[in-house]
């Protein structure tokens, strides 16, 4: 069991059944999963960015993503249905808390004139998402190496029922909210 795990487990959990009065110990929020979303707009010209995308991802996330596909064809773009335009990752059990222990801890703090993530990025039923402009944040980029700074969309779905329970959770986890 990583750090982060363990300390959800042995007090974050405990605390929020004794505070909200919960009768079972699956009644408190906790994080499902969390999807790694980078969207590569350039990969319909050049093939090469997508692939360097993934090998970013994979190194991030340490899990092989998934090349997400065009759905549908749009002119504007020079994009046509089923043109690969992307890549996602979805982390759950302990990859997740080893991600989100070195995102909150390691990467955000990395970020340039980091006030803290916003408070508003809840979507209604407990989940957050977070967007990074830089994927050079993580200590596994080697920044010489990088062909391009591309940013990622980050998904943390917990089971939390509102906005209210899940920043409770996160902020327990050590997610820096914004003051």
């Amino acid at each position: 069991m990583n750090r982060l795990q363990e300390k959800y487990v042995k007090e974050i959990r405990p605390a929020l059944i004794k505070k909200h009065d919960y009768k079972s110990s699956m009644e408190a929020p906790k994080v499902a999963k969390i999807v790694i979303n980078m969207g590569v707009g350039e990969a319909v010209a050049e093939p090469k960015q997508l692939e360097d995308a993934v090998a970013d991802l994979t190194k991030i996330a340490g899990q092989k993503p998934v090349i997400t596909k065009a759905k549908k064809s749009i002119a504007n773009f020079k994009l046509r249905e089923n043109t690969p335009i992307g890549c996602k990752v979805t982390l759950r059990g302990e990859k997740m808390y080893d991600f989100l222990d070195k995102l909150v801890n390691i990467s955000l703090p990395r970020v340039r004139d980091f006030r803290g993530v916003s408070n508003t990025a809840f979507d209604g039923r407990g989940n957050y998402t977070l967007g990074i402009r830089e994927q050079i944040i993580f200590p596994e980029i080697e920044y010489d190496k990088v062909s391009k700074v591309r940013g990622m969309d980050i998904v943390i779905v917990t089971t939390a029922k509102n906005n209210e329970d899940a920043k409770e959770l996160l902020t327990e986890l050590g997610m820096p909210f914004a003051k």
